[in-house]
């Protein structure tokens, strides 16, 4: 019961972010999406009066971020206006925001024309009965919680960046405010396990996740995903999911970084830098929700037996042999070994 609840809840959480995905489109409609930064050209400055600077020239310092004079502690207030803010809205409601968008969606329809073709990968004997500990406890918690985490940040961080285009008319300015703003409560401290899940996954799977002479095979092969054909072998993880975990953890790694210095700013950077630091943030975010939309669709209904790995733990033999061959060999071999050097009960004494 608590895995279909469990499904329910990446269901939902994937969702959300497919619906502010999905208005996204809207977007190039907005007469505002494209606007570019326009600069003041008639020399003229607010007030009606300049001493004995131009106007042009007075409105040309203000504009290049002159540092003026405040009485308050925040000195940063002295710039009355900072014009590379004009550069960083059009980047984020531009680029960012409408490549972003179309990256998710062209991922959607690839792995649901995927789908539609290949269909669920099967096991090609069927299930054998004997199952194999592939995961344990720790293991699971670990991608759970970094996956949990990740789809939650995922739902907020997506509506930062579209949900005005897309709730504002389906809830209201008032109601949408207020989920927005919980909403980036929730953002700001649920980055924090999502960290932690991240630093776990990396000390557990490192190891695992070396190339090596396998994943040569499998990239000829296509992982045999492309079409039913006999799976290439692999050890514990094959040569897409290392490119997944790779991907993830440098993915995260910059979401963390960045992330931090947006919670706590001006620490190491300059409010110009912080914007490019947001930039980098929105920009790799969107990239690994286009990985995760690909990663979720195998690990659920894409492939038979995989969901199980990361529930129970277990998968069937069958499947191990057929997606993780080397690795299923050098656990029996282990297992083997395990049990010669096992002590041998003592025989029963003879009868009289």
């Amino acid at each position: 019961m608590i895995w279909i609840t469990m499904r329910r809840l990446i269901a939902g959480l994937a969702m959300t972010v497919a619906v502010l995905y999905a208005g996204a489109a809207s977007l190039t409609l907005s007469p505002t999406f494209h606007a570019p930064a326009v600069a003041r050209t008639d020399g003229r400055v607010p007030g009606g009066t300049s001493g004995s600077v131009s106007d042009t020239e007075f409105w040309r310092e203000v504009r290049h971020g002159n540092q003026g004079t405040v009485s308050i502690p925040d000195k940063k207030a002295g710039v009355l206006v900072q014009s590379e803010g004009d550069i960083w809205t059009n980047w984020r409601n531009g680029p960012i925001a409408l490549v972003g968008a179309i990256m998710f969606w062209v991922m959607f329809f690839v792995v649901f024309g995927f789908y539609m073709l290949r269909g669920k990968v099967k096991m090609a004997y069927g299930p054998s009965g004997r199952k194999v500990m592939r995961f344990t406890s720790l293991e699971r918690f670990a991608h759970w919680l970094t996956a949990i985490t990740f789809l939650v940040l995922a739902a907020t961080g997506v509506n930062m960046l579209y949900g005005k285009y897309v709730l504002i008319p389906l809830l209201g300015p008032s109601a949408f405010s207020t989920f927005s703003e919980v909403g980036k409560y929730v953002h700001n401290y649920i980055g924090f396990p999502f960290m932690a899940g991240l630093a776990l996954i990396f000390v557990l799977w490192v190891k695992d996740n070396i190339w090596d002479q396998y994943d040569a095979g499998w990239i000829k092969k296509g992982g045999g995903l492309l079409f039913e054909t006999e799976h290439p072998p692999s050890r514990k993880f094959n040569f897409g999911q290392k490119t997944v975990f790779w991907m993830v953890i440098l993915g995260g790694g910059v979401l963390s970084f960045t992330g931090l210095n947006l919670l706590f700013p001006f620490v190491l950077f300059d409010l110009q830098q912080l914007q490019w630091i947001h930039a980098i943030h929105s920009t790799a975010s969107q990239i690994l929700c286009m990985l995760m939309v690909a990663h979720i669709y195998i690990g659920t209904v894409g492939m038979e037996g995989s969901f199980e790995s990361m529930t129970s733990g277990q998968v069937d033999e069958n499947w191990a042999r057929e997606h993780h061959k080397v690795w299923l060999q050098e656990l029996q071999e282990k297992e083997a070994k395990k049990q010669a050097k096992a002590p041998q009960s003592a025989p029963g004494a003879p009868a009289e």
